[in-house]
């Protein structure tokens, strides 16, 4: 008999699996479940990109395209990232195009940390940084954000773990699962202690489109400094209601995109093509389809924290992606306990905030990319079982 635990990688055996899935898990074994828990857009793809999609395929565009990805996107990555966020990236040399933001951000890991490199990874946040640094070789050092600091990583966080070995910070904004924006004075901040340091950043922008602050999205690279030593992540899932399609992208220097690039030619080769294509026609003629989610999902997002501050759980307004993360500390219950016992008790599937790290302990995660009739039955759900459990 064959001992798996001696002949698989030690490293991937001490990776737990989602805490996300896990609620996926259960609520698919019962019936009449409300969840808000998948943080994936409700609405279809906008006809003109799938229209964009479909001609690619009824003309053959079937074949591999560049390893870099076909030179009409990398243009309109290019002039969109200009005119939206005042950051200019050569097409050449500066952008590739990737399966997905998941494998940029992992490809750019692997490109940046070598075995003892220490990684910033401010948490709760998305649940890949840690185990793809993991595998890197990398050490994560977690920065434990804080809701009195609307979750954002400030300059004194930094300082603090700060060390010889650190290579790499990551900067998840707007923030899955917080809805934590960074306005430019923050980032200004930052730079101001990065700025005498070799550190790299890793800055996810991944919701670029979905931040409802007043100065709007504020990408890191656009700030003195930064520029030289981001890479910016970005793609289509989010803003362009694009998850199946899988398709993002990087930016940056081209001394580590090149580096980037190796990693992609030989794992991946090339993004999908028709999907390419796809993609540029979203980013030529989907602004106002994208402004129009944007409106919905405002309306929704004021809708559901409204509603769970109503039912007594604590809910900051979440300024960017579209989740809420209530807190859930005056229940007395963990956050595993409470989302445990809401989906057993009232058929609703949220996400504990554990999921996205420790300090997401006393938090909850809820998506509002649902309908508000579909929002308001889980909320409703929700009040009552706090209402029951404060009468116990």
């Amino acid at each position: 008999m064959i001992d798996y635990s001696k002949v698989l990688n030690s490293t991937v055996q001490e990776i737990k699996p989602s805490g996300i899935r896990k609620f996926f898990d259960i609520a698919a074994t019962m019936d009449d479940v409300i969840s808000l828990g998948v943080g994936e857009p409700d609405f279809k793809t906008p006809w003109q990109i799938r229209k964009a999609g479909i001609n690619a395929l009824e003309r053959g565009k079937t074949r591999y395209t560049s390893n870099w990805g076909l030179s009409a996107l990398r243009d309109e990555i290019s002039v969109y990232y200009e005119r939206k966020y005042g950051v200019k990236y050569s097409p050449e040399d500066e952008i590739l195009v990737s399966v997905g933001g998941s494998e940029a951000i992992d490809n750019a890991i692997r490109a940046i940390v070598q075995r003892g490199d220490e990684v910033i990874i401010p948490q709760p946040s998305y649940v890949c940084y840690e185990p793809m640094t993991m595998l890197a070789g990398g050490t994560p050092v977690i920065i434990e954000t804080r809701a009195e600091d609307d979750f954002k990583v400030t300059p004194e966080l930094l300082k603090n773990v700060i060390t010889p070995k650190t290579k790499l910070l990551i900067l998840p904004y707007p923030c899955n699962p917080t809805g934590a924006i960074m306005e430019r004075k923050d980032i200004e901040a930052l730079s101001q202690v990065l700025k005498s340091t070799n550190i790299l950043v890793i800055s996810d922008e991944i919701y670029s489109e979905l931040n409802f602050g007043d100065e709007g999205h504020v990408a890191v690279a656009s700030v003195d400094g930064m520029r030289e030593r981001t890479v910016t992540v970005n793609g289509f899932s989010k803003s362009f209601s694009m998850t199946g399609w899988r398709l993002g992208y990087a930016c940056g220097p081209n001394e580590i995109i090149g580096q980037i690039t190796k990693i992609h030619q030989f794992g991946i080769m090339s993004a999908p093509t028709m999907s390419q294509y796809a993609a540029i026609e979203a980013l030529r003629s989907c602004d106002e389809a994208v402004e129009s989610m944007k409106e919905e999902y405002n309306r929704r997002r004021r809708f559901i924290v409204n509603g769970f501050n109503k039912a007594g759980l604590i809910c900051r307004e979440p300024k960017g992606a579209f989740y809420a993360f209530p807190c859930i500390k005056s229940t007395g219950m963990t956050s595993d306990e409470f989302c445990e016992k809401l989906i057993e008790t009232k058929r609703v599937a949220l996400v504990p905030g554990t999921a996205f790290g420790k300090g997401g302990e006393g938090f909850v995660r809820a998506s509002y990319c649902y309908s508000v009739e579909h929002i308001t039955e889980a909320l409703n759900r929700v009040e009552e079982f706090v209402s029951e459990l404060k009468n116990r």
